[in-house]
């Protein structure tokens, strides 16, 4: 019964056994006979990464990452462009002399380290600026190129039998000096940029991204640069694209081409940085026109308003000044001098309800901090009364710089109901409701008239909402005071994973 039982087990092992060897056979005779496939593919995917990166390089980016992609921009095109020359130079080895064919074999083959030199490149250049003793840096791929170049091409050559061992030779020899090491150095590269550059960018899933382009590199790097074509000497007779082969027996092509899409795909993904720093850029020149605006309007007010007062109480005292002199009509002259001082203390309000405008803003890092600093500010308690209501999740604090608009907004309503509202009391509010931040500003003074004209200031500050992706809205009746509520959404993610302000 035993013996029975192990006959059985044996003859169920050599079952799976053959199976596996039949699955083996199986997957050989599938890449042997899709093997054009599989090398268009590979070329393919290079292709496009360099094609997507150029296309991408022609926007200009102060990023110096930016500047530097263009040799993986080469790389990916020169790389393509080499391998579809496996698809093709076979194709037309039907139709073509030999001479011509051995024209293709050597454009093929230089266009190999020439891809990998601008892959070394790439990684040069983001290592710069380079400390002065490594200044050398910057020139060893074109110079290992050009000693590959004098090796392959130097000596007089006759295509003969040999010719093969040549192409082959060459093909190992650029993979050992400019493909492994360029991968290498362009991963660690990119590794040094992305923590250097892109992380204070805050945008943490771009750096994941460029994570996997960095590993996706490193495994291209040993794929591409160390699993070689087969050769008679070390470490190609080793470890080689056949050795891969035979113990996954997967082609190292389809891990080329594997990797190449990740680095493809990982590419593309990390290329929205520049969307987003153009957007913060377009951003930043928004600001920098609020600003202006702001200044230019501040600069009238003062010189058609604040100025005119100051220069009527002056020349009240003055005609104060000569009748005091003259001793007979003080009833007049005190007159005058107390409509100098109502001036004048009218004059001090303004400047100092513009002083409020033009302080520095609140320096509260969170929404709660900063309206609590704007609401206790001297010059707003000294001339109101002012209610604060505040109910904001502490867990999801909004980013630095949603708060510096948001306090701007509020800093230009409350300095509003100073200099125009004549209100008595001020209430300030801020909830969220289904995922929305809704601030009101709202005052019990004089209020608007009907036919009130929109300045400079609710201009300002409605731009400001819309840069937040929201909304401003001014409720105001005359005699029954003013309300400005501000709505926006409390993430900044809630419409589009990349949307900034702007968008």
């Amino acid at each position: 019964m035993s013996h029975s039982c192990s006959l059985a087990g044996l003859l169920v092992t050599c079952h799976e056994l053959c199976k596996d060897e039949s699955m083996a056979e199986f997957i050989r005779d599938f890449f042997a006979a899709n093997r054009v496939i599989v090398l268009f593919v590979y070329g393919q995917v290079f292709f496009i990464l360099g094609l997507a990166i150029a296309l991408q390089s022609l926007r200009h980016s102060r990023l110096a990452l930016a500047r530097n992609l263009k040799w993986l921009a080469a790389f990916g095109l020169a790389h393509g462009l080499h391998e579809w020359g496996d698809v093709f130079i076979p194709l037309q080895a039907e139709y073509l002399a030999a001479p011509f064919i051995e024209a293709l074999l050597g454009l093929q083959l230089i266009l190999l380290p020439i891809s990998f030199a601008c892959l070394f490149q790439f990684g040069v250049e983001t290592l710069r600026p380079l400390p002065s003793h490594r200044q050398f840096l910057r020139y060893l791929p074109a110079v290992v190129l050009a000693l590959w170049i004098f090796a392959a091409f130097g000596p007089t050559l006759t295509y003969t039998e040999q010719a093969i061992d040549w192409y082959s030779f060459n093909n190992i020899l650029a993979r050992y000096l400019l493909g492994f090491p360029g991968s290498l150095l362009a991963a660690y590269g990119l590794r040094q940029q992305t923590f250097s550059l892109i992380a204070p960018l805050h945008l943490p899933h771009i750096v994941r991204t460029l994570r996997v382009a960095g590993l996706a590199l490193i495994g291209y790097g040993i794929m591409a640069g160390l699993a070689v074509p087969p050769g008679n000497f070390f470490p190609a007779n080793g470890f080689n694209a056949d050795v891969v082969e035979q113990f996954t027996l997967i082609p190292v092509q389809v891990y080329g081409s594997l990797l190449g899409l990740i680095l493809t795909l990982a590419m593309i993904r990390a290329l929205e940085v520049f969307r987003v720093e153009l957007d913060r850029h377009i951003n930043s020149l928004e600001e920098k026109q609020m600003l202006i605006t702001e200044r230019e309007r501040i600069g009238r007010e003062l010189h058609d308003g604040t100025l005119q007062t100051i220069y009527a109480a002056g020349l009240l005292l003055k005609s104060s000044e000569k009748e005091l002199a003259q001793q007979d009509q003080p009833a007049k002259s005190l007159a005058r001098v107390q409509q100098s001082i109502a001036l004048l203390d009218e004059a001090v309000a303004d400047i100092r309800s513009y002083i409020g405008v033009l302080r520095a803003k609140a320096s509260g890092h969170n929404l709660v901090t900063g309206l609590q600093e704007l609401a206790t500010a001297n010059h707003l308690r000294s001339l109101l009364e002012v209610e604060l209501s505040l109910d904001l999740p502490e867990d999801r604090p909004l980013s630095v710089s949603r708060v510096g608009h948001l306090l701007a907004i509020a800093n230009e309503a409350l300095s509003n109901v100073v200099r125009h509202a004549q209100a008595s009391r001020v209430q300030v509010a801020a909830i969220t409701r289904d995922e929305r931040l809704h601030l009101e500003i709202k005052d019990n003074g004089r209020g608007l008239p009907n036919d009130y004209i929109v300045g400079y200031g609710l201009n300002n500050m409605r731009d400001r909402a819309r840069m937040l992706g929201g909304d401003i809205q001014l409720y105001t009746k005359p005699g029954q005071g003013t309300t400005v509520v501000i709505e926006i959404p409390w993430s900044e993610e809630e419409n589009g994973e990349f949307k900034t302000a702007a968008g």
